[in-house]
């Protein structure tokens, strides 16, 4: 279905032809030749680099190359036109009847339209969210949740085997922290303890009502004891008690991971262990002392001997501990021992969506992850840049019971779970991002989620005034895929059905680029063509969709607008949207 690969597969056959000819090197590597949209449409459908690429090492000029080609693939039957632009760029035009076909083939197609076989079943683990499990998700969690699902689901497209994934981080300091601030709370309870709780501790009220559960179940049995005897169970409860809140609030907005790993579970198991075994057979962990950076202490330095790993073997200018010198490891080691643990599970491809604030981080674990799997693995880090929430360009005051944050809830609860997904794609995923609570709900061409729903709700439109002129036709896609389109002959229509087109290529691009945002950016264009197109036909009523005394020409024009439908609805539903089939105020 996309008209680039295949286009591609023609050119490919030529320059095969002209090797065969003896006018090309017969080891002539075309691997570089790329057959792609043209930046500018003005300049044609399709625009080819053959040429220019292969001019150097064929011992050929560019632009007599590009002649030459162009001769030979102006005989496709699609072709209208191959020109020859600049030092040798090859430009085609396509006919009419090309354009008229390849709708018929997305009517044709229907919900398949723009499925892909590019990722030939390859297995992939995206891990996203990962919070850790000391409180509700909050707004900033919001961006590489529906990034990471979005990204899941345009691979799945694609044609890839996808395992969506969340890393519990439960077996550092932060969760004994909770677990405390758990205890606290079960004090206040029974009211063993008032006043302010003491610092540094987790203070939202979410923990009052895991306290009380916890209460109704055991009673003061706790109160009293020493810590010892109380931390792991609470440390438990909590975990599980913040995970089943960060369950039911990822289910809200639309998002239902299939795999939850334990970091505690993978180091009671040894899997950390394990990594160092590994990396200590490969000479890579030494037992040494490292030296404060630059003159300055950090947070993971020691003074004292640690086990380290060598770091500065795969381009740094440090080494980094695996284990503290107290004998607990660090979060590198733990973190090393899940990626070798998703090796394990058969992953080769992983994915994983991190917090801008991870950035320096991300080297480090590539590192481990070469080093562990000697290179078979590969790891593609995509950090989310903040959100910052507004309330018509002021900052927004909404509620903060949960601490200092707002919760992911609050935000669904406020504008709903389609309005967030389609917003937190709106901007490439490390650039910084504004959500403003008002403008995201306004019905007008600047917000872009209501544009793109409205596109959509417009073709039901269509339908039924087609219904009320002729009561006795039938417009499904079924009674459509038959009908002449030879009657879409306007440039609009024409450009409609070519953006159209674009839609196989754009979830290849994206999935191979992992930027889902491209699908968001694609529905915004597609919908303004249609906009557009609607727009004339109300100065013109010759353009109109539905025309009262034409009924082959309404046929045909309600094909193109079921044709766009097909396209919106596909792309709203990879990014977990509901495609409304009509808008009210």
């Amino acid at each position: 279905m996309n008209i680039f690969y295949n286009f591609s597969e023609f050119v490919n056959d030529e320059l095969a032809a002209l090797k065969l000819e003896g006018v090309l090197p017969k080891n002539l590597d075309t691997s570089n030749v790329s057959v792609d949209p043209p930046r500018d449409t003005a300049h044609g459908d399709i625009a080819c680099n053959a040429a220019m690429v292969l001019a150097k090492p064929s011992g050929s000029k560019p632009r007599q190359l590009a002649e030459l080609l162009a001769e030979r693939l102006k005989k496709h039957p699609a072709v209208e036109e191959v020109v020859v632009a600049g030092p040798g760029f090859l430009n085609f035009r396509l006919n009419i009847e090309f354009w008229h076909a390849h709708l018929r083939t997305v009517i044709l197609a229907g919900d398949s339209y723009g499925n892909s076989r590019i990722g030939k079943g390859e297995q992939v683990n995206v891990e996203y969210i990962s919070a850790n499990p000391t409180g509700p998700l909050h707004v900033g969690h919001a961006r590489g949740a529906v990034f990471g699902d979005v990204l899941a689901s345009l691979l799945e497209k694609a044609g890839y085997l996808v395992t969506r994934e969340y890393y519990i981080n439960d077996a550092g300091a932060q969760v004994d922290e909770l677990a405390r601030s758990l205890y606290w709370r079960y004090c206040e309870l029974s009211g063993k303890v008032v006043g302010e709780m003491p610092g540094g501790l987790y203070p939202g009220d979410y923990l009052i009502s895991v306290a009380k559960q916890l209460m109704d179940r055991d009673g003061d049995c706790w109160n009293n004891l020493p810590e010892s005897e109380w931390l792991s169970v609470f440390r438990g409860y909590a975990v599980d008690s913040m995970m089943k809140k960060i369950r039911d609030d990822l289910s809200n907005i639309g998002i239902n991971q299939s795999t939850f790993i334990s970091e505690r579970a993978l180091v009671e198991s040894g899997m950390v262990q394990r990594v160092v075994d590994i990396l200590d057979d490969k000479n890579l962990v030494y037992n040494g002392v490292l030296e404060p950076p630059k003159g300055k202490k950090t947070a993971d330095w020691e003074e004292r001997p640690q086990t380290l790993f060598k770091y500065s073997q795969f381009g740094d200018d440090v080494d980094r501990p695996l284990k503290k010198a107290d004998g607990t490891w660090t979060y590198f080691a733990s973190d090393l021992a899940y990626h070798l643990d998703k090796n394990k599970r058969g992953f080769t491809n992983l994915i994983n969506i991190w917090g801008a604030d991870h950035g320096g981080y991300v080297k480090r674990v590539s590192a481990g992850i070469e080093a562990l799997t000697d290179g078979k693995a590969n790891l593609d880090v995509k950090l989310c840049q903040l959100v910052r929430l507004l309330e018509d360009g002021e900052t927004a005051k909404m509620s903060k019971r949960a601490g200092n944050f707002v919760t992911l809830s609050e935000l669904v609860n406020s504008v709903g779970k389609d309005v967030v997904r389609f917003i937190m794609l709106t901007r490439k995923n490390d650039a910084q991002l504004d959500f403003d609570l008002v403008k995201v709900l306004e019905q007008s061409r600047d917000n872009p989620i209501f544009y793109v729903q409205y596109a959509h709700a417009r073709s039901y439109s269509v339908i039924r005034m087609a219904n009320e002129i002729f009561p006795e036709s039938d417009f499904s896609i079924e009674s459509l895929k038959s009908i002449n389109l030879e009657l879409l002959k306007n440039k609009d229509e024409i450009a409609l059905i070519k953006i159209i087109a674009l839609w196989p290529r754009i979830i290849e691009s994206a999935a191979e680029s992992h930027e889902p945002h491209r699908l968001a950016f694609y529905l915004c264009e597609l919908a303004a063509a249609f906009h557009s197109l609607w727009s004339k036909a109300k100065s013109d009523a010759s353009l109109r969709f539905v025309i009262d005394d034409d009924l082959s020409l309404t046929q045909t024009r309600i094909a193109l607008v079921l044709g766009m439908r097909t396209v919106v609805a596909s792309g709203l539903e990879v990014m977990g949207i509901t495609p409304l089939e009509e808008l009210r105020a």
